[in-house]
């Protein structure tokens, strides 16, 4: 059973992104993970919902409304509740909101619970790659949409790649990570961390026989990389959160446990960013050698240079991780 906190993905965009068929593709493409959904589409007759229904473990539908305006935190907090219960076993969710949502309201909603078996799993803009410019002069609050995001997903580029309109988005986004996609095809990975192990033998199900014939999605790493970094050596405090305060654009996931071998803090700090998102979830090593173990992910990544300033946080002298240097750390405990 899956004991660590649930990741909810928020999937937001105007009408006709593409947000519906992103949904889709994470549902039939994320094999190893078992995925509830939320899905709020704006009308009597939830027509997004019927969309997806054949390719979910759990789904909560919701009509007549915008989820952002239809149910307070603590509503949301119900509805999440019930894609928590443990005998579900669902590894991630999802909540497409309608379009008409406001992304803002709907993270400041998902930060106000206090569910701790839920945990941030980042804002996904989904942009018609095809209307992006029409959309901008139409709703003058999108580029502020953009900002608030913490992935950017250009979709429809099977009708226009454009290098210009990327860098357009990623300028207009403040740096955020944006990704291409053409039938709102992005791999999981980026978004999910693995789920739950595949026995090493096993007979094909039809499940497989479907994943199988997808070979139209066989370059979704392309458009995104991870980097890893290890030590045994502690960290200075002070310095990686200056690290994580300062993050490169196109930055937007890292994730592992981080080792800073403060006297009386000499716990395991497990890391979990999002985009400007950032907690730490503290526990025993257990077993577990003491050493920092960290993987980033994001688009157009310098490996070397994100090594370099991560290395630049080992600190071996004992006597400079005092107590005073974890304190701005403490603060982003859970």
């Amino acid at each position: 059973m899956n004991t660590q906190p649930i990741p909810v993905v928020l999937v937001a965009g105007y009408l006709g992104s593409g947000k519906t068929t992103l949904v889709n593709h994470l549902l039939i493409h994320a094999r190893d993970h078992r995925i509830g959904v939320v899905v709020n589409d704006f009308g009597r007759i939830n027509i997004d919902a019927l969309a997806v229904a054949g390719q979910v473990d759990a789904m909560l539908p919701m009509g007549n409304g915008c989820l952002c305006c239809a149910v307070d935190s603590a509503g949301l907090g119900r509805m999440l509740e019930r894609l928590t219960e443990p005998e579900l076993g669902i590894d991630a969710i999802v909540i497409e909101a309608s379009g008409l949502a406001e992304p803002r309201d709907l993270v400041r909603m998902l930060l106000a619970g206090d569910n701790p078996r839920i945990a941030y799993g980042g804002l996904v803009e989904v942009m018609d790659a095809v209307e992006f410019e029409a959309n901008r002069l139409r709703h003058p609050e999108l580029d502020e949409h953009l900002r608030f995001a913490d992935l950017v997903v250009l979709n429809k580029a099977d009708q226009r790649d454009d290098d210009d309109l990327r860098e357009l988005v990623r300028k207009v986004s403040g740096g955020r990570p944006v990704v291409r996609a053409s039938f709102g095809a992005i791999d999981p990975g980026l978004l999910f961390d693995p789920g739950r192990p595949e026995p090493v033998a096993r007979q094909l199900s039809f499940d497989d026989l479907r994943h199988a014939d997808g070979h139209h999605h066989t370059h979704l790493h392309e458009a995104y990389r991870s980097v890893e970094f290890s030590t045994d050596t502690p960290l200075h405090p002070r310095r990686l959160l200056a690290f994580l305060t300062e993050r490169p654009a196109g930055l937007y996931r890292m994730k592992g446990p981080v080792h800073f071998g403060v006297p009386g803090h000499d716990d395991r700090f497990l890391l979990q960013t999002v985009g400007p998102y950032l907690r730490f979830h503290r526990s025993p090593w257990g077993d577990e050698t003491p050493g920092t173990r960290l993987v980033l992910i994001g688009t157009g990544l310098d490996a070397d240079d994100l090594r370099a300033r991560l290395a630049a946080c080992v600190e071996p002298d004992p006597a400079a991780r005092t107590d005073r240097a974890i304190l701005p750390v403490l603060k982003h405990c859970g």
